[in-house]
């Protein structure tokens, strides 16, 4: 069992392959790198931390000096708007990066909370830039995981400004369904970690409309709900509520 220190972070030589050794590197910044190139990106990688659920890994407005690498867990991200209220931005799983929303302004936009005991790996950003410019692909496959990034920013977007409350709830459903496929999990059995007011914040829904439509769902026989944990029993079903058609 590798030594941790009591600040919770694990010494470079405890985690001198990490990289090379995940199971998520595939998803994550080693994709294409070969043998000579992963030990070096794994000399970057500086701490590995563990935060507990209901912690923040940075809060807005704290400078930005690095991007986070999930290696187990699941996050959310949200900002506090002008009335008080927070507004979830995303849900982040293993495999996905944090921290990208300090690039531009060198400090953190929202928040990062872990929504269950979660580790994640530190990668000090200004060493990923140099090393990016040594390594093509590293920086072709951060190119791409910002890109990724956009274009999922773009589809929450679109899901907000042209989608009705069930289409929403669909799209988010089989978005996780996706992910988690992914991740060599089950696309068609999962747990939800987030709550189902979380749910409607990220969605622009109230907590009432989200549960009607979890309701109409399982009448439907499109899911079924035991509380958090869900199962797609159609998933054709969900795919053309998406689409518009009943």
């Amino acid at each position: 069992m590798p030594q941790q220190s009591t600040s919770g972070e694990i010494s470079l030589a405890v985690i001198k392959t990490a990289c090379s050794n995940c199971n998520l590197r595939e998803l994550c910044l080693p994709f294409g790198l070969n043998i000579e190139e992963l030990e070096r990106l794994d000399d970057l990688v500086s701490t590995r931390r563990r935060i507990k659920r209901g912690d923040h890994l940075y809060r807005a407005g704290e400078a930005f000096d690095a991007i986070y690498a999930i290696r187990s867990g699941f996050f959310k991200t949200d900002v506090l708007l002008e009335d008080g209220r927070d507004q979830v931005t995303g849900f982040q799983m293993a495999g996905e990066l944090l921290g990208l929303d300090g690039i531009s302004t060198e400090h953190h936009t929202c928040n990062a909370i872990a929504l269950e005991d979660s580790e994640i790996c530190a990668i000090p950003f200004s060493r990923l830039e140099s090393l990016s410019r040594e390594i093509h692909t590293l920086q072709h496959h951060f190119h791409k995981v910002m890109s990724r990034e956009i274009v999922r920013d773009h589809g929450v977007m679109m899901l907000l400004g042209t989608m009705r409350a069930e289409e929403r709830l669909a799209a988010f459903l089989l978005n996780l369904s996706q992910r988690f496929t992914a991740r060599g999990f089950s696309h068609a059995e999962f747990y939800l970690r987030m709550t189902r007011d979380e749910i409607g914040s990220y969605l622009g829904l109230k907590l009432e409309t989200v549960s009607r439509a979890f309701s109409r769902f399982q009448e439907e026989g499109h899911i079924a709900v035991q509380q958090k944990h869900i199962r797609i029993l159609n998933v054709n079903g969900l795919k053309a509520l998406m689409n518009h058609r009943s």
